[in-house]
């Protein structure tokens, strides 16, 4: 079919989102009318293509911008897949300016407007004879009419049993079917939660939350289905407990429970999501709970280093305390809570950067200190040392500043602490730090995992010393992104040394494959040209197209 004007999805975009190879598989699929257009409106494309399965496709957008979605396999592991581009084809086949007005669903809701109640009856019936999850769906919305709630709560549980289920190990691709049953069960309990059979909601979205965490430990859920599925079923709770307003002392018992105990936070910050339905009566409990628990002597450590089974997360206490706290206005309160547990270099900067949020610049600087000092043996915490040396500069500690920042570049120098000890020492601080890597670099040490010769051309890089950088990197070597940039900041003064770095990059570039990959050596090979004569260049453009002849789109972009 010959498109209808200006096409929906630019060609060259989605040989870049697909690559060359992706994009002639999805042009076979169109040219082969695998295709179905389901549904084209100015928001979206929906089609079904038939692969080794039938997968449902959609793309969203219009010219170069395209987005969407596959259900196949290779969409979940590398993006943009064939299927994709098939339907972009054959969305432009149709045309950028198709309104609501066309493809098969559109079709079908149409001839479904002329039949009479009984014939969609028979046809929604002959569906669920067929389709498992369509009958439950239907069985427990029914059910929900007619049945009392002791007998439908047996259903529901069974129901919500039956979902969760996995058997064996779960793998990655099983996940999303395996999860969009559990959240069509949950359909029909959140349709619970607002009305007269709200209490029965609740007692199934707890059973939901109890279900799905045991689920969890079967399933690989790299994608979180399982902590959207509790955190839906959570809501759902909560939504059934607005409902039926349980005792406010009960509620906060049950819940603050639920915010020690459960092992996958589903009710993390319960009592701040909770505090309308728990009211004053039930956040004084709450709080009482909160406090008998944070006075409680720490347990000792065990054997192995395991606390005491009655142990409990300190944490999660102290959250809960500094929500009281923060609805109080006692900003002391809240620092006294951050105070009890100092027990890394971590906690420290925590405790100084709130002191300092909330004004209090003097004590966020002695809390600094404190925590360099206690810490001063072990390896110092950048982030510490930088939020310190900042308020000790403010405060016109310079000298100090300085001492803390060359502690921390002796163990971790960085390029950004070279610019701080600068900005702070002058010419006296830049000739120390580069003899001190300099005299590393003639050790053989290595700082952290990189080599000093890294962070010392860096500095010439900044410097626009590029004799010094490229005889330093010529003699000792450097990381690839280095040279790389190294290159780009020297054309002018450095080609021969640049183009011998723009050749590697192309040969990894072009090897690598892919769109986005072809561009960027595409480019590189055009600035190359600009650093030797046109024979050269000419020369080498050809020999690229000998070597990669069969990677049709990179040598298009060389035209």
């Amino acid at each position: 079919m010959k498109a209808k004007g200006k096409i929906r999805f630019d060609t060259d975009a989605l040989r870049e989102l697909a690559g060359g190879k992706v994009f002639a598989r999805g042009e076979a699929y169109h040219r082969d009318g695998q295709v179905q257009i389901l549904v084209i409106n100015p928001e979206r494309v929906l089609a079904q293509v038939a692969g080794s399965e039938d997968y449902r496709t959609e793309l969203l957008g219009r010219g170069r911008a395209i987005g969407g979605e596959c259900s196949c396999p290779a969409f979940e592991d590398h993006g943009f897949c064939k299927h994709m581009v098939a339907t972009a084809l054959a969305a432009n086949d149709l045309g950028a300016d198709e309104a609501d007005g066309s493809g098969a669903l559109v079709r079908i809701r149409n001839h479904l407007k002329e039949k009479g109640v009984d014939a969609l009856v028979d046809i929604i019936v002959g569906l669920a004879e067929q389709d498992l999850a369509l009958f439950r769906k239907l069985d427990a919305a029914t059910a929900a009419l007619h049945e009392d709630d002791k007998t439908l709560g047996k259903r529901l549980c069974k129901a919500i049993d039956q979902a969760t289920q996995t058997r064996d190990f779960m793998d990655y691709h099983e996940v999303p079917r395996w999860a969009a049953n559990v959240d069509s069960a949950l359909d029909t309990v959140a349709g619970l939660a607002s009305g007269a059979r709200a209490g029965l909601a609740c007692e199934l979205a707890d059973h939901a939350v109890d279900r799905i965490g045991q689920a969890i430990e079967e399933i690989d859920d790299s994608d979180g289905y399982c902590m959207a599925l509790l955190e839906r079923a959570r809501d759902i709770h909560l939504a059934a407990v607005s409902e039926i307003r349980p005792e406010p002392v009960e509620l906060a018992r049950d819940l603050f429970a639920r915010e020690m105990a459960e092992d996958y936070g589903t009710f993390d910050g319960a009592v701040r999501r909770y505090a309308d339905v728990l009211g004053e009566a039930g956040l004084a409990e709450y709080r009482r709970l909160a406090r008998k628990a944070w006075e409680k002597p720490a347990p000792s450590a065990g054997r192995k280093g395991q606390q005491d089974d009655d142990s409990v997360d300190r944490h999660q206490l102290m959250r809960i305390l500094d929500f009281f706290a923060e609805r109080d206005g006692d900003v002391d309160a809240r620092i006294a809570l951050r105070v009890r547990d100092l027990s890394s270099s971590w906690d420290y900067l925590q405790l100084a950067e709130f002191c300092l949020s909330h004004g209090r610049a003097d004590e966020a600087l002695r809390w600094a200190e404190e925590g360099l000092w206690k810490y001063e043996d072990g390896r110092p915490d950048v982030g510490l040392t930088m939020f310190a040396a900042e308020l000790l500069s403010k405060a016109g500690r310079k000298a100090d500043a300085e001492a803390h920042l060359w502690r921390l570049f002796e163990k971790s120098p960085t390029f950004d602490l070279y610019k701080r000890l600068c900005g702070i020492g002058g010419k006296a601080a830049r000739e120390r730090a580069l003899s001190f890597l300099e005299g590393k670099q003639a050790s053989g040490a290595r700082l952290g995992w990189n080599s000093p010769i890294d962070l010392l051309a860096r500095i010439w890089i900044d410097e626009e010393k590029f004799d010094a950088a490229w005889a330093a990197v010529g003699k000792h070597g450097a990381s690839a992104g280095l040279k790389e940039e190294l290159a780009g900041k020297s054309e002018a003064t450095h080609p021969r040394e640049v183009l011998e770095v723009y050749t590697q990059r192309v040969d990894q570039l072009v090897n690598a494959g892919g769109g986005s990959n072809y561009q960027q050596a595409a480019k590189l090979v055009a600035r190359m040209a600009k650093l030797r004569p046109r024979g050269e260049q000419v020369a080498y453009v050809l020999g690229l197209r000998q070597r990669f002849g069969r990677r049709r789109h990179f040598t298009q972009l060389l035209e």
